[in-house]
């Protein structure tokens, strides 16, 4: 467990905190309404990349130089601020104050424009960034510079084995029948690896929940042809077979973001633990006994299945994020893919 204090007066800035992997929707823009928060309460994260100023363009960075720190695609602009910045629930922030003149953002809340606009209650040094605006997860960012972790008495929280029946999987449909945009974030992430690994060429699907997750996909950017690839499922609790000739979509670990790695040579494409073990264990509706009015024995489904009212279409800003990270995407292919995306995000099947 870890308590982060401020760094200059070593004042108690969170509850007792695990560390798990960061959500693959870390960053995601989503719609135009509040989002839940980001982080599960007790847990914080850590984002390795740089943030914040100061922010240099693509012209000015220069392929190489953004190749050696893994952006192997263009972007708008790519931050030289310090990499290592601690994301945790709102609630279990301690010991902060708003700053007055740093509160912009859109509409609904705050977004960060402004630089940290959270300081130390003790000292007054800017510690964190509140986010809690439209379209973004609430979250509260600690600056890597301005927090380190202090000591604690507790026991250290002692990181879980592949126990992948007690993952929580993540609904894909909202209650109100749009699709979940920790789903489309997984999605749009899970494609941009499963292109890479295609190669270029068609690949089969299994029927079932892969098929739905990524078919639509698949179809509009890989060329029609006869497939050179399956598709298929790879993990803890899925009978080992045999993976020559196929694509291995694996669970990243929830603690550690480790990928699962079977002993074999076939390509893998991470998915998040919860989307992972949605698409392998989708689940049955809930079956109760209905009381009058049906006979004996004869069951209905409650709660309903939720279906979505609109074709999944996979988040294409976590897409461009993640595929610009792959080196693959430097081929000629999945570079005309990313330019095309890039250019027309809304066009199908985003």
């Amino acid at each position: 467990m870890t308590v982060f204090g401020c760094a200059g007066c070593d004042a108690v800035l969170s509850s007792q905190l695990a560390q798990v992997a960061l959500p693959v929707h870390v960053h995601q823009k989503w719609g135009n309404g509040l989002l839940p928060v980001l982080m599960e309460p007790g847990t914080y994260a850590v984002d390795l990349e740089p943030s914040g100023p100061p922010w240099l363009s693509w012209s000015e960075i220069g392929a190489d130089e953004a190749a050696a720190r893994g952006v192997f695609a263009p972007e708008r602009a790519l931050s030289f601020g310090p990499p290592g910045a601690i994301v945790i629930a709102p609630g279990d922030a301690r010991g902060t104050i708003l700053i007055p003149d740093r509160c912009g953002g859109c509409c609904c809340g705050l977004d960060g424009r402004d630089g940290p606009n959270l300081a130390c209650a003790q000292c007054g040094q800017p510690v964190a960034t509140r986010i809690d605006d439209c379209s973004l997860w609430q979250a509260v960012w600690f600056a890597p510079n301005a927090v380190r972790a202090l000591p604690d008495n507790q026991p250290t929280g002692r990181t879980t084995g592949w126990e992948w029946q007690k993952w929580q999987s993540v609904p894909p449909v909202a209650p109100d029948g749009s699709w979940s945009p920790r789903w489309a974030a997984a999605v749009g992430a899970g494609l941009a690896h499963l292109l890479a690994a295609s190669e270029g060429t068609p690949v089969a699907l299994p029927n079932g929940p892969i098929t739905d997750t990524f078919g639509h996909a698949l179809d509009a950017l890989l060329p029609a042809g006869t497939p050179a690839k399956t598709v298929t499922l790879a993990g803890p609790g899925v009978p080992t077979r045999e993976f020559t000739g196929r694509i291995l979509l694996v669970p990243q670990h929830p603690q550690t973001g480790e990928r699962w790695l079977a002993s074999t040579t076939a390509k893998t494409v991470p998915m998040p633990a919860d989307a992972w073990k949605q698409l392998a264990s989708p689940g049955e509706p809930l079956l109760l006994p209905v009381t009058g009015g049906l006979p004996d024995g004869v069951q209905r489904d409650d709660p309903l299945p939720r279906y979505p009212w609109e074709p999944l279409r996979p988040d294409w800003g976590v897409f461009l994020h993640t595929l610009a990270r792959i080196p693959a995407v430097r081929e000629p292919w999945l570079r005309r893919i990313y330019d095309r995306v890039k250019d027309h995000p809304y066009a199908r099947p985003f």
